[in-house]
């Protein structure tokens, strides 16, 4: 299967680098650039790509805003989106994850780094393993916005006590590997525990996922270590 990628950024260049060397590979392609976000949702409802690679900071309307109108959209479902962005704008992250985005890769990343993580987003999983971004998850998790509608703890009701205790352990930012050498379990057998848990809450991905677990409760923010 071709991964049909978006790419969505005001800088030229940088477009035209992401699509060499996305279009170097067999199982890529890109299928439209946006400069900015009404184009990037322009775009993206024309040619349903599986991944619109977003940045941030853009004139008029931002990465931010497409992002959520991008995720809201029920004809949408099956494009994810992955923030392109630096630690400056932890803010504008969080508010990302929050509307729906799949995880989010420093522009600095190298070639082999960016690729990695196309591939792991349209298979399904997110990018929540860096500890960069267990830092970035539990800070914001831990200041919610003052308008941010927090999933009730009811909602974990249909999960089994496995199912929970799988998705408490990828809310900490353990890999399936990791969490497989937790609880002595095979990888295969908690990756089916983990799209059980996304099927049974409406998580897109492992991203919502996690958000649903903090904001329930299964898993209590703490300050990152100093």
């Amino acid at each position: 299967m071709t991964i049909r990628v978006l790419l969505a950024d005001d800088q030229t260049l940088l477009r035209a680098t992401f699509r060499i060397l996305i279009d170097s590979c067999e199982d890529m392609t890109v299928v439209g650039e946006a400069s900015d976000g009404a184009e990037a949702l322009e775009l993206t409802r024309a040619h349903h790509p599986d991944i619109v690679l977003m940045d941030i900071r853009m004139p008029g309307t931002d990465g931010l805003a497409a992002t959520s109108a991008i995720c809201a959209a029920p004809e949408l479902a099956a494009t994810r989106v992955l923030i392109l962005t630096t630690f400056e704008t932890e803010d504008y992250v969080a508010q990302a994850l929050r509307a729906g985005a799949s995880g989010f890769l420093g522009k600095d990343v190298t070639a082999d780094t960016l690729l990695a993580g196309l591939r792991m987003v349209a298979s399904g999983e997110a990018l929540l393993s860096p500890a960069a971004t267990r830092t970035l998850i539990t800070n914001f998790l831990m200041s919610p916005a003052p308008d941010a509608h927090l999933a009730p703890p009811q909602r974990l009701s249909e999960l089994t006590g496995r199912e929970r205790e799988v998705m408490g352990l990828a809310a900490e930012g353990k890999s399936n590997t990791e969490i497989a050498e937790v609880l002595t379990l095979s990888p295969l057998t908690v990756r089916t525990h983990i799209h059980r848990a996304m099927t049974k809450l409406g998580a897109r991905d492992r991203a919502q996922l996690v958000v649903i677990a903090y904001q329930t409760g299964l898993v209590r923010a703490t300050p990152p270590a100093l």
